[in-house]
């Protein structure tokens, strides 16, 4: 692997509080794995960038625009079209997008904004501080079913100086502005309803949107009027929805797409040695895959049995049968890289069908059979086949429900979940206290699985409302979060497993940020 020299690094707080950040762009290429850059100068691409063609990104799962403000499961589109306030590096530290630099005040009770001045919407209409009120306040309202609407609701006023400069200021602190930054893509005003409806997306990213087919294509062409210098370089890109598994590795295979982030983790296995491919996997930690509970079921009300699903999985099998060898073992939702992380606890959890067996005797039950949703794209499939094996090993008969992702995500958000299912979540990646607050599965306040605890919230807002992420206080509320979490187990979790692109090798410059936004400022086509 190839080294490159790195800066000297700087806390968060130093950064967050400390002054102003730098004016220049972030370079997306942080944000790959020393790997893929190797791989990329390795194959040879000494012309640089080249402009034109259209890039064609294969994927399972539809764009369905009423979760466009979710941050759900599907985030191709947002970062074409839209832009961020800013962007985080790999080391989690804000770089400039809209905002070119902040200032936190020491309390954490209001943040700065300066704005770039060159930039329009794909309508002619400039971008001002206005844009930015408006962008708050839409993931304030409840009917966008934002995961991070508690962080935007934190912000109780707008002071603007002039159309360039505003100030945001908090009811309290919070030790996840910035994911909200990163997060919060800004939208059109005066088309919102209609992107949310899918018939119109207005942004100011490199891209403008030109046609939707559901269930087949979204298309969009260059923003001419770009504010990045000479960006994007290609022509257009092609969204391709193809559901099946077979045939969406097929068209990467006869060039009918360049690009995918939906490859099952076995099938990835297969084109390791295949030389036209390049496969990159993004290990921050972007996704874990969990068995959920609903605890106003029958059964899984009762821990003992919540327990007991933990202790029947075979974690290691999961990893390597379903995902190809692309994930890591854990029953916490913690990559590596959080503030949040213990070995110790990750391993909490492990194979051992006899303790399984056993806890479900003391809740006194046998022979229990119970509902199972999963996704049914084919990843989702074959996880959810190695789940039911193992929970009937132990007495737990499940009855699998496919269920298409879309209606998964809003069965979610209304916390009309049958007793188990199957899923991935994010925001593990990114500060800790953004998960229990935001993500559908964890959330203190209102959480798919219906788990409330006066316990719980306290520990999670206690760690939400601090200007500070990494000190040692907020280290420890986040083990307590995980102790929670390991024993209350409403979110069984299984593996870690990060996206992995799958690419020909003539595709170039695609990233993904730490929400798993595509962003397509520097890709490219090689002749």
């Amino acid at each position: 692997m190839t080294s490159f020299p790195t800066a000297p690094a700087l806390s968060r707080r130093t950064l967050l509080r400390g002054g102003l950040a730098g004016a220049g762009l972030l370079s997306l290429a942080a944000c790959r794995s020393a790997a893929d850059t190797a791989t990329g100068q390795a194959t040879g691409d000494a012309a640089g960038p080249r402009r034109g063609g259209v890039l064609t990104v294969g994927t399972g799962v539809d764009f369905t625009p009423a979760l466009l403000f979710a941050q759900s499961a599907n985030t191709l589109v947002q970062r074409l079209v839209f832009n961020t306030l800013t962007r985080y590096d790999d080391k989690l530290q804000p770089q400039p997008e809209l905002a070119t630099s902040w200032q936190v005040t020491p309390d954490g009770a209001s943040v700065t904004l300066k704005l770039r001045e060159d930039v329009t919407f794909h309508s002619g209409r400039r971008f001002t501080a206005d844009d930015v009120v408006f962008a708050v306040k839409n993931l304030q309202n409840p009917a966008r079913s934002a995961q991070l609407r508690s962080t935007a609701a934190a912000v109780t006023d707008f002071r603007k100086n002039g159309d360039f400069e505003l100030t945001l200021v908090l009811a309290h602190p919070v030790s996840n502005l910035f994911d909200l930054f990163e997060f919060m893509i800004v939208p059109d005003s005066a088309t919102v309803e209609e992107a949310f409806a899918g018939t119109k997306l207005i942004g100011t990213g490199p891209y403008t949107f030109t046609e939707r087919k559901p269930g087949s294509s979204i298309t969009f062409a260059r923003n001419e009027k770009y504010w990045n210098p000479g960006r994007p370089y290609l022509d257009g890109v092609e969204i391709r929805v193809v559901p099946q598994a077979e045939s969406l590795l097929s068209s990467l295979r006869t060039g009918q797409t360049h690009l995918s982030y939906s490859i099952r983790g076995k099938d990835i296995a297969t084109l390791r040695s295949d030389p036209q491919f390049r496969i990159t996997p993004y290990d921050t930690g972007s996704g874990a895959y969990y068995i959920g509970a609903n605890l106003t079921a029958e059964h899984v009300s009762d821990k003992r049995v919540r327990q007991a699903v933990a202790w029947a999985v075979d974690r290691e099998r999961l990893v390597e049968q379903a995902l190809g060898g692309y994930g890591t073992v854990s029953a916490t939702p913690w990559p590596k890289s959080s503030p949040a992380y213990s070995a110790e606890a990750a391993g909490h959890y492990h194979h051992d069908p006899e303790r399984a067996r056993q806890l479900l005797k003391d809740a006194g039950l046998t022979g229990i059979s119970l509902p199972f949703a999963h996704s049914n794209d084919p990843g989702n499939t074959a996880v959810a086949q190695i789940l039911q094996y193992d929970l009937k090993q132990v007495g737990i008969e499940t009855v699998l429900q496919p269920t298409d992702s879309p209606t998964m995500q809003k069965q979610l958000i209304a916390q009309s979940m049958p007793a188990l299912w199957t899923l991935s979540h994010g925001f593990a990646q990114l500060h800790p206290a953004t998960l229990a607050v935001s993500a559908y599965p964890f959330n203190e306040a209102k959480n798919s699985s219906r788990f409330t605890s006066p316990a719980y919230t306290d520990i999670v807002r206690r760690a939400w409302q601090r200007p500070d992420s990494d000190s040692p206080e907020a280290k420890a509320l986040y083990g307590q979060i995980t102790d929670v979490l390991l024993d209350e187990q409403f979110v069984i979790d299984l593996a870690i497993a990060g996206l992995t692109e799958v690419a020909v090798g003539k595709a170039r410059g695609a990233t993904l940020n730490k929400f798993g936004y595509l962003n397509l400022d520097d890709a490219y086509l090689t002749a």
